[in-house]
């Protein structure tokens, strides 16, 4: 109870009797430093501050000399002196207001009564209380309805608060709107909100404000704002939560910082996040400390994810952790990820279960994948299974992908469903696969469209191709435009390939060519070497044909053979042959049965020509048969 005292003549009505938790300010949290000690100016010197006491008060105030007590601080001795002083203010005021009350003096007893009250004196309290209160005055039966509620009776409560907020008073007011809420008489309670409201009581104007929300009536910003205005600061936050939801994010950030300066640790999350999403790094991190350091642990883990993107994984673990042991499940699952990508399996599976125990079924999906990874196959099951159960749309996908893999197609395709109906996009994706595997096309590209909407690039490629197979060259470029920005390497060599054969957009199909050979697309990159080639470019050419051919590129590996005999390097040319022929390449086979018969060696001709006929493709087959048929008939001569 925060009672205001006020001089004898005047009355006392209680404040905030009713004040949320998060309303009561307390002192800023402890900031990190160094440790050091800063020295502060001592209380209690300067001759306006001297008062003269006997020895036996100030024995009473600081107690007896004693020969231990050799270095006493001056702070401290002035605060237990200042102490001792204010007690005995209190004590005689106290007596002074008891005389007068036990004279009769109605306004003696409701500042006893308030005094009482406020130290916690219920019993005391009370008959100096209802005296004032009988007697007509609206502070002590405001003050009498506080006692009465912590008392347990409400109803008695009601009745005084009720006789003081006729009078005039606004604390009351506000106290019986609150009881009537709660009790669910919302009618009567906003007609007394609204009073205390309009006589200028704070917290009458954000319980109203409060009420209106509740009941999604536009008035509640109004009286938010008057409550805010007036240093409320749940009402400001409150006020920037509605800001921001109305997409007004400029007044959202006025009323958080109002909020944020005043220690409301939610309102220093909501602000970094603003300031995050806007790029200023730097100010964001400031906020989320101050909101971590005031208990919020959603800033601790935001303002660990915001020192990792920074290169500080070392302090994002900190707070992290801060934020888990405080309960924050995606601060545990954070510190796991960050384990697991150390190797460190035993740290990251005891933070996934952290997660998981603080109610993120996100900690299950992660065990899942931790177990996948360590090849602990029918554990990993569990836990996806566990996560889908619960919800996790990802681990439904992956439990289906561990279905299919089995051959349960019909207990995998309900898990693919229920990721898809649930916004997975590799969800959908698989279930068009799982269509289209049976042949239904039409359902597969449902599901391929659905998960392109979403910017999966592999299903807008499985779109694309189909309508390039029909002959709508239009939207297959479109789709494969999708595709390749979505990521799919696929996509930009078809949509290259496709531009290549229009033939009117060079410079965008070499892009898309890039792209695709930047992403370790073999054909793009013997596309990239051809196209240098083709510009006399030849060291760019090698270095695309080397990339691809080292890949596994029987055509690159061809390529670069043909580029090194050009530049004389035939024995260098004649290892790549080898190894694309080797790969089934018909032309490197027949280039390499051509330089046998050059350098005299018939049977190795022989050799290489039958294979070029067997790869193909048909004219190669074709010329290889010829010399086959010329070295037969040489041969037998």
């Amino acid at each position: 109870m925060k009672l205001i005292g006020r001089n004898a003549q005047t009355e006392a009505d209680t404040e905030a009797w009713a004040q949320s938790p998060d309303e009561t300010q307390g002192a800023l949290p402890a900031q990190r430093t160094s440790g050091l000690t800063v020295p502060r100016a001592s209380v209690g010197y300067g001759p306006d501050s001297l008062v003269r006491l006997s020895a036996e008060q100030f024995a009473a105030a600081v107690g007896p000399y004693s020969a231990a007590r050799t270095a006493v601080e001056p702070e401290r001795d002035g605060a237990s002196f200042e102490t001792a002083l204010a007690a005995r203010e209190q004590a005689a005021l106290e007596s002074r207001h008891r005389q007068a009350a036990d004279e009769g003096d109605p306004n003696a007893s409701s500042q006893l009564g308030a005094l009482l009250l406020r130290r916690g004196d219920l019993e005391d309290a009370e008959p100096y209380l209802r005296s004032a209160a009988g007697a007509g005055l609206r502070a002590a039966a405001n003050n009498l309805g506080v006692l009465l509620h912590q008392r347990g009776h409400r109803a008695e409560a009601a009745q005084w608060w009720r006789q003081a907020a006729v009078a005039g008073s606004a604390p009351a007011a506000h106290a019986l709107g609150l009881q009537l809420r709660d009790q669910g008489e919302e009618e009567a309670a906003e007609y007394w909100l609204h009073f205390a409201a309009e006589h200028g009581h704070p917290l009458g104007a954000y319980a109203l404000g409060d009420l209106m929300e509740h009941r999604r009536d536009v008035r509640a910003e109004r009286w938010f704002k008057v409550s805010a205005d007036a240093g409320h600061r749940e009402a400001a936050y409150r006020l920037a939560r509605m800001r921001e939801a109305a997409g007004d994010k400029e007044t959202a950030e006025t009323w958080y910082r109002t909020a944020a300066a005043r220690s409301h640790a939610r309102a220093g999350l909501r602000l970094g996040v603003l300031l995050e999403e806007r790029g200023d790094a730097d100010e964001a991190a400031r906020w989320y400390r101050q909101a971590a350091q005031n208990g919020e642990a959603r800033a601790a883990c935001a303002l660990g994810f915001l020192l990792r993107d920074a290169g500080d994984l070392t302090a994002a673990a900190e707070w992290w952790q801060e934020a888990a042991e405080a309960g924050d499940g995606n601060a545990a699952n954070a510190l796991g990820a960050l384990h697991a990508s150390r190797g460190e399996a035993a740290e990251a599976e005891h933070w996934y279960r952290a997660a998981l125990d603080a109610g993120d079924h996100n900690g299950a999906f992660n065990l899942g994948l931790l177990c996948a990874g360590a090849g602990r196959e029918a554990q990993a099951e569990q836990w996806y299974r566990r996560a889908a159960y619960a919800g996790h749309r990802e681990a439904c996908n992956a439990l289906a992908v561990v279905l299919l893999q089995r051959g349960d197609e019909s207990g995998a395709e309900p898990w693919f469903s229920k990721a898809a109906e649930a916004g997975s996009v590799d969800g959908a994706f698989n279930l068009g696969v799982l269509h289209a595997g049976r042949g239904e096309q039409q359902q597969a590209h449902e599901w391929y469209a659905r998960a392109a909407a979403e910017g999966h690039g592999e299903a807008a490629l499985q779109l694309a191709v189909a309508q390039e197979q029909r002959g709508q060259l239009a939207a297959a470029l479109d789709r494969y435009r999708q595709a390749a920005a979505g990521g799919s390497a696929e996509g930009a060599f078809r949509l290259a390939s496709l531009l290549d054969r229009r033939g009117d957009a060079d410079a965008e199909a070499e892009h898309w060519y890039a792209v695709a050979a930047d992403a370790d697309h073999r054909r793009a990159q013997v596309r990239m070497g051809v196209r240098a080639a083709e510009r006399g470019a030849l060291q760019i050419a090698e270095s695309w044909y080397r990339r691809a051919a080292e890949a596994g590129s029987r055509s690159a590996a061809f390529n670069l053979g043909l580029l090194l005999a050009r530049q004389d390097s035939e024995t260098e040319a004649m290892l790549w042959y080898t190894r694309a022929a080797d790969a089934g390449h018909g032309r490197a086979a027949l280039r390499l049965a051509l330089l046998a018969l050059r350098r005299g060696e018939p049977v190795q001709a022989e050799n290489w020509c039958r294979r070029a006929a067997d790869y193909g493709p048909a004219e190669v087959a074709e010329r290889a048969a010829r010399l086959l048929g010329a070295l037969h008939s040489e041969l037998s001569a």
